[in-house]
């Protein structure tokens, strides 16, 4: 499962890449030009272990969509959406994903503002990239489905490789006791034969979808501890979900529990509570108590040596408290 490489080695030779990458890009405004080339080199510096979701083979960490929608949680800090926008302009998007490629990374998750799809077309057909796409879609969840229907088709159409409800969608429905819409947009995806997942960051939304034999194939749930400097206090979580921040998993020790009896894979997600918590601390964590994957919002700068410490925590595990699910 590991995959052993000298970390000095490591961080060099990927720097080097990045640097001949962010080079061709050349200093144009954002500091790239217009229609650069963009190599694409799958698995060309690192690998990474994987496992099976429905029919998808996907590498134990996935590329976050997040940094790539320039949707970032960064509290009271207002200038970080700008830089964030400013810094990853679409050449540089491609970029990173070609970098995660390079290294090992076979699979993105994001959800689907107008554009984004788009823009992973034209990485795929441009540059030939071979990422696969995992893709919540924000169309409304409500009594007849047409518009998410046609959402979850014209996505498939598009190329994506697997759908998930998104968290916003399923906390929502679960607090209305919509359980059945929630049954409904997850077989909405198998009927287009993708593998089709739910997100959630309310606990209640695996435990009702368990109880209830929901047939999602993968869950993709908020997971990390609590012990960082803005780590939430227990008077704030006595709020409701609602008013819980997105970057927050309100009660871990719960998860890791009931988690533990859920037999379907389980991709954590807001793992580094928006980078508040150091990615080994994070990584060795969510693999440790349960998680079969991980996903990390990750500037090209960071693939390299986040790739490295996932490797180096899954060839090193000795407490994992539940068995593989992929």
């Amino acid at each position: 499962m590991s995959s052993h490489v000298d970390r000095r080695d490591f961080i060099k030779k990927s720097l080097v890449a990045s640097a001949g990458g962010a080079m061709a890009l050349g200093t144009a405004k954002g500091g790239q030009k217009e229609n650069s080339e963009i190599k694409v080199e799958v698995g060309s510096k690192a690998t990474v272990p994987q496992g099976k979701i429905g029919t998808l083979n996907v590498s134990r960490i996935l590329l976050g969509g997040n940094l790539l929608t320039h949707y970032t949680h960064s509290r009271d800090l207002q200038y970080v959406y700008n830089l964030t926008a400013n810094y990853n302009t679409e050449d540089k998007i491609h970029q990173t994903m070609a970098l995660a490629e390079a290294h090992g990374i076979n699979t993105l998750s994001i959800h689907n503002p107008p554009g984004i799809i788009p823009m992973l077309k034209r990485y795929r057909y441009r540059y030939g990239g071979k990422i696969q796409w995992i893709v919540c879609p924000i169309a409304p969840v409500e009594p007849g489905m047409e518009a998410y229907t046609e959402q979850v088709k014209e996505l498939v159409d598009n190329g994506t490789e697997a759908i998930y409800l998104w968290g916003v969608h399923s906390d929502r429905l679960i607090a209305e006791g919509k359980i059945d819409l929630i049954r409904q947009a997850v077989e909405i995806a198998k009927d287009h034969g993708v593998p089709s997942g739910i997100g959630a960051h309310d606990l209640r939304v695996v435990i009702e979808c368990e109880k209830n034999g929901i047939p999602n194939d993968f869950y993709i749930k908020t997971f990390h501890h609590h012990n960082y400097a803005t780590g939430p206090k227990p008077d704030q979580l006595k709020a409701p979900y609602s008013e819980i921040p997105g970057y927050w998993c309100k009660d871990p020790g719960e998860t890791i529990e009931v988690m533990k009896s859920v037999t379907k894979p389980w991709i954590a997600f807001k793992v580094m509570a928006a980078g508040a918590i150091p990615p080994r601390d994070a990584f060795r964590y969510v693999f440790e108590n349960g998680a079969d994957h991980t996903l990390a919002g990750m500037f090209d700068f960071e693939i390299a040596e986040d790739v490295m410490i996932v490797n180096d925590v899954l060839g090193n595990l000795k407490n994992r408290t539940r068995p593989w699910r992929s």
